[in-house]
Formats: C-alpha cells, structure tokens, sequence
C-alpha cells in the first residue's frame, strides 16, 4: 500500500535531516585539531626560526589529527616579556625566551655571569645537574613550565663607534641589551651604557642612532641584518645563553596527556638538532658578517673576565641560592 508523502511528513523529514546534519557539523568541530601556538622573536633565518620549524614539524607528524603546532616568528606574537605573560594567560601555548627568564626567576641569572659556559658539553651537564632540579621547579612557581632547553648561543659585541678590545673601550657606548637586569649590570660594570630594548625594535634603533651597539649571538645578529647597520664585531663570547621552549603551567596541564607527552618528547629530541644547527652555523655566519662588510677583531678575554668578578660577587649575595649553583656549575666545566 503506497503512503502519500503530505507537505507535513516532507518537512518533519526535512527538518530530521537538517538536524542530523548539524548534530555531524557539532560533532566535527568538537573533534576539530587543537592548535598550539608557539611564538618566537627570531627572524627568518635565525636559529629560533630553524629549532621551532624543525620541531613543530616533528611534533605535527607524531599528532597526527590531536593537535597541530603552529609557529609564529619575528615577535608577531610580542616581544619576550609579552610573551611570558601570554604564555601565563594562556592565549599562547609556546615561546623560546631566553635572557628575560631572569626577570621572571632570579636564579636563572646564573646564565647572564659572563663566561660560565664553556661548551656545548659543559652545558649538557649544566642542564642535568642544575636546571632541571633547580632552575625548572622555580619557574613552575611562576606558573611557567620548562618544556625542553635550547639555544641562543654564544654573544658577541658590534657597534657603529670602534673595535672594542678591553672593557675601557665600551666607555661610553650606548648598548642595547636584553631585558635582564643582569646584562645591564654586566655591562655596566665594563664601563658601557646598557639599555634594555625588545629585540624587534634593535635594528632601528642602531640605524638611528639611538643605539651604538648591541650584543647577540651570530644567528640573531646576521637574520636581523645589523651588519648593515655595524661596522664593528668583537668576538667576545661573554655569555652563553640558552633557550627554554616553555610553557604556560596552567595551559600545559589542560592539554590531554597523550598531547603534552608528544609535545614534551619531541621537543627534548629536538635539542639534538639545534646543538648541530648552531655548531655548523657559527663559521658559516661570521664568514657572511665578515663578506658583509663587518671589521671583526679577538679582544683581551683575560680583561673581560677580570672585569666581571664584581657581577659574580653581586649576583652571589643577591640571589638566594645562586653562589651553590654558580660553583656547582663551574665544577661541573672541570
């Protein structure tokens, strides 16, 4: 017996399938890829830029569809401090800060006290014997999560006045440093004029004038192209600085477990990767510095570090905890 199909009948099927349809879009939304933003201040080229790349590319092959890193570069996200402080909001999930960690947590000072640092190596062991049991637990205090450590690197001088050999020669220089007060100590104590600046905003500053100088590592120094704007790059090395993709606590714990494993893993494997990185780096980018119009010179280091004794002297008194950590890592180079 056939049944008639009545305008009645057509719209309550109408109407079902328009909510089934919703009901699947709903569903579909909810399974929808969680994005985890990471942003950074290195510009293309940087060894931010390349440790970020590389690890949000294995990060995403592992997620498959639970999540996708999404990186953002050259301070797009803010600068450093802005970012700690989105990282603690949680409207961003991941950043790289590095010297600006000691204006969260004093202890990691112990990085801006000049040559501390001997290698790569030496660092390893730093990370192991230090920053884990020591340095990591204070940050989760400040609702900061140390996910895994990279690098910035090794930190050298330029300027647009003169090749500086001994501290007296920073005498009067205008320098741009990172937001940590320890550096402005550091260079204070050299004789120079620190200033803390975000790094977003160094190169016009040095093309201006406002600045004299600065100091960064090769990667940063060349993909900000400030051999276009310096003429002058003194091989100091005075600090060795790492990176700490870090993590906002709160945003951290929300994330599935299965997600931050993945995301945690991955990110202390990467380590491996941007340690190469860096090395293989290092030649190649002060051969460009040079080629690119750069006068370089080897300074007195004895005199550097001569010079720095009354920041470790300061930094020791100042900072609970920091004289231990200070001699633990110093044996830990021997």
């Amino acid at each position: 017996m056939n049944i008639p199909i009545t305008a009645t009948r057509r719209r309550t099927v109408a109407f079902t399938l328009a909510s089934l349809a919703a009901c699947l879009a709903f569903a579909g939304a909810a399974r929808a890829q969680v994005e985890i933003k990471l942003g950074h201040v290195g510009e293309p080229g940087s060894l931010f830029q390349k440790s970020s790349d590389e690890f949000a590319a294995r990060a995403n092959a592992k997620l498959g569809n639970k999540a996708k890193v999404v990186v953002f570069g050259s301070s797009q996200l803010g600068g450093d401090k802005e970012l700690l402080q989105k990282l603690k909001l949680g409207t961003v999930d991941l950043a790289l800060p590095s010297t600006v960690m000691s204006s969260e947590v004093d202890l990691f000072g112990m990085f801006e006290m000049p040559y501390l640092v001997k290698d790569r190596d030496h660092m390893k062991r730093i990370e192991r014997d230090v920053v884990w049991p020591s340095l990591a637990p204070e940050a989760e205090k400040k609702g900061l999560t140390v996910v895994a450590v990279w690098e910035n690197g090794y930190r050298h001088i330029t300027n647009s006045k003169r090749p500086i050999n001994v501290p007296d020669d920073l005498k009067g220089i205008k320098l741009r440093v990172p937001e940590g007060k320890w550096r402005v100590k550091m260079f204070q104590a050299y004789g120079a004029n620190p200033s803390p600046m975000k790094f977003s905003e160094v190169f016009t500053a040095l093309q201006t004038g406002v600045m004299d100088g600065q100091e960064n590592p090769f990667t940063q120094i060349y993909s900000a192209k400030f051999q276009e704007v310096q003429k002058y790059l003194t091989l100091t090395g005075h600090v060795y600085t790492p990176a700490y993709l870090t993590a906002g606590t709160r945003k951290w714990a929300s994330l599935p477990a299965d997600v931050r494993k993945i995301l945690e893993d991955t990110a202390k494997e990467t380590q491996a990767f941007v340690y190469q990185t860096a090395a293989r780096d290092e030649d190649d980018l002060l051969g460009k510095l040079r080629s690119g119009g750069m006068q370089v010179n080897t300074p007195d280091k004895d005199a550097f570090i001569a010079a720095s004794k009354p920041v470790y002297e300061e930094f020791g008194k100042e900072v609970r905890g920091a004289q231990q950590l200070i001699d633990k890592s110093i044996a830990l180079g021997k």
